[in-house]
C-alpha cells in the first residue's frame, strides 16, 4: 500500500497553515503543533528536516519561527513528502536492501511503474498554494483516466 508517514502528514500540515498564516511573521513549532494537537517535540525536528531541505527558512531570537523558504505555488506536495520520507516508490524492485530476486521474471514491473509515475506526477503538480485554498468545491488536481 502507497503510504506516505505520519511525519510527511506533519509536514504537508505545518507548510499548509505557514502558507495560509504565516506571511507576516515566522511561526514557531508550538504555536503550529499547538493548532493541530501535534507533538511539538516531533513536529519542530520535522520543521528542522524542511530547513536543511531548503524547504523553510528558521529564524532565531525572541521572534524567531519558520517561514517559508519559497512562494507557496512553487513548493509541491512531491518536494515536501520526498523531503521528509525519500523518494516514493510503490514497488520494490529495487530498495536499500538491493534488487528483487523477481526482476528478472517480473510481469508487473513496467505497469506498476508506470502507475508509479503517475502518482509521482499527480504530487508534483499538487502546490502548498492548492493545498491552502480554504474552496471545498475546488479540486486539488485534475485526474484524466
Amino acid at each position: 500500500m502507497l503510504r506516505v508517514s505520519r511525519k510527511a502528514d506533519y509536514a504537508l500540515i505545518a507548510l499548509k497553515h505557514l502558507a495560509q498564516h504565516g506571511h507576516d511573521q515566522a511561526l514557531s513549532a508550538a504555536d503550529i503543533s499547538h493548532s493541530y494537537g501535534i507533538s511539538a517535540t516531533l513536529l519542530a525536528k520535522v520543521l528542522q528536516r524542511l530547513a536543511k531541505k531548503g524547504l523553510l527558512q528558521a529564524r532565531h531570537g525572541s521572534s524567531g519561527g519558520y517561514t517559508l523558504a519559497r512562494d507557496p505555488g512553487l513548493i509541491t506536495a512531491l518536494e515536501v513528502v520526498q523531503a521528509i520520507d525519500g523518494p516514493i516508490s510503490i514497488t520494490s524492485c529495487q530498495s536499500r536492501r538491493g534488487t528483487c530476486d523477481q526482476l528478472s521474471s517480473c510481469t508487473v514491473r513496467d505497469p506498476l511503474r508506470r502507475v508509479n509515475d503517475s502518482v509521482l506526477q499527480v504530487l508534483n503538480q499538487v502546490t502548498l498554494l492548492q493545498l491552502a485554498d480554504e474552496e471545498p468545491a475546488s479540486p486539488v488536481v485534475g485526474l484524466t483516466v
